[in-house]
């Protein structure tokens, strides 16, 4: 089975995207890397719902929470920020795509809310999936 192409066929309006994450704790994106990049071959991004600044010290330990559970290496090329973030939804999607704005024409056409992303380059055999085929994936934690 040869996996397809990602088809954004709608976006969740600003509304949608607050229902959406009332339980939501953070999402987590794994994508391929570009493929120089031999010793960070996968791209994270975390997604914490939480439109607050965080402190420092509090984004550091929350990262290193992050890297350690989920067995990734030493980051490289990490942005740790608020951002906009989107959501599409598409057929065969289980959950909503997140979708981190960057260029002001997105910023400007996508519904979205302010986000606390960590976005940087690393390493892990748990996904394998970005590593070795080349998919991207996501998975949601919820608030119990």
């Amino acid at each position: 089975m040869e996996a397809k192409a990602i088809q954004t066929d709608t976006y969740f309006e600003v509304d949608e995207i607050e229902k959406h994450l009332e339980n939501v704790e953070f999402i987590i994106m794994a994508t391929p890397a570009p493929e120089k990049f031999t010793q960070t071959p996968i791209h994270f991004t975390i997604f914490l719902n939480t439109r607050e600044p965080l402190p420092y010290e509090v984004q550091s330990a929350v990262l290193d929470k992050f890297l350690e559970e989920n067995q990734i290496g030493k980051p490289a090329e990490l942005m740790s920020q608020l951002m906009p973030v989107g959501f599409s939804k598409s057929p065969g999607q289980d959950t909503p795509m997140p979708l981190l704005l960057v260029s002001p024409q997105d910023r400007m056409s996508i519904p979205n809310v302010a986000m606390f992303v960590y976005d940087f380059l690393a390493d892990s055999e748990q996904f394998y999936e970005a590593k070795v085929h080349r998919l991207t994936g996501w998975s949601y934690s919820y608030n119990s």
